[in-house]
């Protein structure tokens, strides 16, 4: 007996000196961990801050933008040039969206929140758009028409060229819809907007959008500033659909019917491949002068009646930017 309890009591001994000291461990300071310095610079809660954000998105772009610009410019497809333009239509736009995709990866949200949902591509959105920028184009013209300022001509080719000339600018407008349109109010916006909200972001990179168009040779402050309107439209069709589908198809067609169909000068250029043999005659303010129907006052009439015919036909849907 007294052997039995003298080896329990060591054991207990034992287990004792093993346990961990309970009141000890209650009286002892627990440390949080601390995110890194690194992180609390570059993330938020809901993920990388907008303004890193937008800066890689920037600084990306113009760097590839220079190398697809140089790059195009060596290429010298074709005797008018018209190849060598597409080409970096094609260059711009993969700069635009190259580093939305990385950022894409990094901050893990769903592509279509930049603006261009695979699932809806080329859908009824598109072709609506398409519908009412060729409208309006047309609307325009029309008006024109009808002050005696525009004539349509004759036509300027025949044949199979017409059908090859039409599929060519429907390809380089589309490709110009897609990389403007994503560059100005796709990644750049929804980002923008969750620091300043969605108009104020909408305001600024409008006015960035006309500002682009200075580089064209023919343009002037009237055409710089319905392109910024124009592009505040833009913003109104994302608004309410919730993606830029609409904006790309309208984009397209407009520029589309502007160039090749009713064959007048576009941001003060008039291409080659164009249908008809246009011409203005009458004060530039009704004309556009040099720059074309874009410098008209008459775009700004089209455009206040298209925003709200597009107000009246499609009503809001939820936002899709934070606020």
């Amino acid at each position: 007996m007294n052997n039995g309890t003298n080896i329990s009591s060591q054991e207990r001994e034992a287990e004792i000196l093993q346990a961990p000291d309970s009141d000890a461990s209650s009286s002892a300071p627990v440390f949080a961990v601390q995110p890194s310095y690194a992180r609390t610079v570059f993330l938020a809660a809901d993920g990388l801050r907008a303004g890193w954000g937008l800066a890689f998105y920037i600084a990306a772009f113009y760097l590839l933008q220079f190398v697809v610009t140089r790059w195009a410019e060596s290429a010298e497809l074709g005797s008018n040039g018209l190849w060598s333009m597409m080409l970096e239509e094609l260059g711009l736009f993969c700069a635009a969206v190259a580093p939305a995709l990385l950022l894409w990866r990094v901050e893990r949200r769903a592509w279509g929140a930049y603006g261009l949902p695979g699932q809806r591509a080329f859908g009824k959105l598109f072709w609506v758009g398409a519908a009412w920028g060729f409208a309006s184009i047309t609307l325009l013209l029309a008006l024109m028409y009808g002050l005696r300022v525009f004539d349509l001509g004759h036509l300027a080719m025949h044949g199979a060229r017409i059908v090859k000339f039409a599929a060519f600018w429907a390809v380089m407008f589309l490709l110009v819809g897609f990389y403007e349109d994503f560059l100005f109010r796709g990644y750049s916006q929804f980002t923008l907007a969750r620091v300043i909200g969605f108009w104020p972001a909408a305001v600024v990179l409008s006015c960035m959008f006309g500002l682009i168009h200075i580089r064209n040779g023919g343009e002037e402050w009237p055409g710089l500033l319905a392109a910024a309107v124009i592009g505040l439209f833009f913003c109104l069709t994302l608004r309410r659909t919730g993606n830029l589908w609409f904006a790309v198809g309208f984009h397209a067609a407009w520029d589309w019917g502007e160039t090749f169909f009713y064959s007048v000068p576009d941001s003060g250029t008039i291409f080659p491949g164009h249908l008809l043999k246009s011409s203005f005659h009458g004060p530039a303010w009704l004309t556009g002068g040099r720059v074309g129907p874009e410098g008209s006052a008459l775009c700004f009439v089209v455009i206040a009646v298209v925003w709200i015919a597009f107000s009246c036909t499609f009503k809001a849907t939820a936002d899709r930017n934070p606020r």
